[in-house]
């Protein structure tokens, strides 16, 4: 029901765009956020905001790199990642929360998307 895109191979600086688009039914009152996860590390969070895209959270690792957005009216879930360094190079998920808040546990999370592989060189 969530769909990730925006992936890619980047230089170091460098800057991408990740999407996440809903199907079958909306999240427009559920918080959601951004996991990644790189294979030799435990899945872990990255930003996060409200239903009604009030009061993000981030992750220190990204705090002032990344922005996390959405756009209720079409179902759909940002991630802006400025600056990027090759400790970012992950597969990143998107989720939607059980509840409306922005949370950093990935226990309060529902809803999984499929990832989306983002590399970075140096």
């Amino acid at each position: 029901q969530l769909q990730a895109s925006g992936g890619g191979l980047v230089q170091a600086g460098g800057s991408l765009r990740l999407s996440c688009t809903a199907s079958r039914r909306t999240f427009s009152n559920n918080g959601m956020g951004w996991f990644r996860q790189d294979a030799e590390k435990e899945r872990e969070f990255v930003a996060a905001i409200r239903w009604n895209g009030d009061s993000p959270s981030y992750a220190d690792s990204v705090r002032g790199r990344f922005t996390i957005s959405r756009n209720n009216a079409k179902n759909t879930l940002y991630l802006q990642m400025n600056s990027l360094k090759p400790e970012d190079t992950a597969t990143y998920y998107c989720a939607a929360a059980i509840g409306s808040w922005a949370s950093r546990w990935g226990s309060d999370y529902k809803y999984w998307g499929q990832g989306t592989q983002v590399t970075v060189s140096s």
